[in-house]
């Protein structure tokens, strides 16, 4: 389970009673852009395994994220003292022990939600993305420039109906929930000068994007290979350009790109089913086989598309609109693989997104990160990666 440090209302003993052993975490504490030192790595791999000796041992397994800085995003001159920064922190993970490390490459938000509190008709709640109250944020809140032209007449037509109806504190509520900076992060943007950080990708477009994370792959994967590590890159969340700014690792297309462009095995992915899984044009269990051998990390998510398939919210874990069976049995396939080809790698895999339920709702947690949601994810996938197993296992045997 993803664990955002000594702060985290959910706490190791939690994570632990789940049933795992192994923690995702990241040094949030620490300024983009700036050097994970060994000292800052080891105390946090000593916080996480204080208990070890009494109880079942917990160890950081992998880190999500290591920032990339947006002047490497926007391939400015800085860009390559960061590199430096980003390779040297990579140094003191391997040499802590740390051989997985998720990043990606969304530009100015990381990822977007227009409601945090969305309940379902069992009583929990999740999140949950609108495009029509995207619009509002768009149009007549933030009043981005040219933001007319990535809505229909319908949609501008719709959202000014609505926010005309919307209380203040609605219309702060939907700003500050777009407006949410990193998970595991206390801070957020500020509206005032949001707009000035969207306009410096004005001339950096998809191509310009897509060349800068290029840039930065060729500088840091062999690095990682040398280091025995993996590298692995989430997916854009929504898997769609928003606000003007370009997305670029959103589809099948754009991660054989990706892979392409530095073909080391350390250049590969984190297989996220619930952000690819908003677009009906990707067909996750098929890309699970086709780009197995470079899927480091797998957070196994649903999404459940709604009437406007531009809507979508966060679904029980086993029912939203990945095919989860074909897709954990498509990666248990690529383990057995990696085993008989003498390759000891598994995949590390943790549920994402939970809902908020039970004693949780009387809880503050982060958005998508309370305990007894994601418990109840775990144990899904948890059973579901079991029978598979011996199912595969049984295969193999007649």
């Amino acid at each position: 389970m993803r664990w955002f440090g000594p702060h985290d209302p959910v706490s190791l003993m939690d994570i632990r009673q789940a049933g795992c052993t192994g923690v995702v975490s990241a040094l949030h504490q620490i300024p983009v852009g700036d050097i994970w030192s060994v000292a800052a790595i080891r105390e946090r791999i000593a916080c996480i395994e204080a208990g070890n000796d009494r109880y079942t041992p917990l160890h950081w397994l992998v880190v999500e994220s290591l920032p990339v800085h947006e002047a490497i995003k926007k391939g400015l001159p800085a860009r390559d003292s960061y590199i430096q920064n980003y390779k040297q922190s990579l140094r003191n993970l391997a040499a802590c022990g740390i051989k997985t490390v998720c990043y990606n490459f969304m530009p100015v938000l990381d990822w977007s939600r227009t409601a945090l509190d969305y309940t379902l008709p069992e009583g929990h709640k999740t999140l949950r993305f609108v495009w029509e109250d995207f619009a509002i944020f768009d149009l007549y809140i933030l009043r981005r420039p040219d933001a007319a032209g990535d809505y229909d007449t319908a949609t501008q037509q719709a959202a000014l109906l609505k926010l005309n109806s919307m209380t203040r504190e609605e219309t702060e509520t939907l700003t500050n929930t777009i407006l949410l900076g990193l998970p595991g992060s206390e801070e957020a943007f500020e509206l005032a000068g949001f707009q000035a950080l969207l306009d410096e990708y004005r001339h950096i477009g998809e191509a310009g994007l897509r060349e800068n994370l290029y840039y930065f792959i060729h500088e840091i994967v062999p690095l990682a290979q040398e280091l025995g590590m993996n590298l692995c890159i989430h997916p854009d969340d929504p898997p769609r350009p928003l606000l003007g700014l370009p997305r670029v690792v959103s589809t099948e297309s754009d991660l054989m790109q990706l892979l392409k462009a530095c073909d080391l095995p350390a250049n590969g992915i984190t297989f996220c089913t619930g952000s690819l899984g908003v677009r009906p044009d990707n067909d996750l269990p098929g890309m699970a086989v086709r780009l197995g051998s470079r899927i480091h990390f797998a957070h196994l998510r649903a999404t459940k598309r709604e009437a406007d398939p531009r809507n979508f919210h966060e679904a029980p874990h086993l029912h939203g609109d990945a095919d989860m069976y074909r897709v954990v049995k498509a990666l248990v396939q690529e383990e057995q693989k990696r085993q008989l080809s003498g390759v000891a790698t598994s995949i590390p895999m943790r549920p994402d997104h939970g809902f908020q339920m039970l004693d949780d709702l009387h809880k503050k947690t982060y958005p998508g990160y309370s305990a007894i949601g994601r418990l109840k994810g775990l144990a899904e996938l948890r059973g579901l990666e079991l029978a598979i197993t011996r199912e595969c296992s049984s295969a193999q045997m007649i």
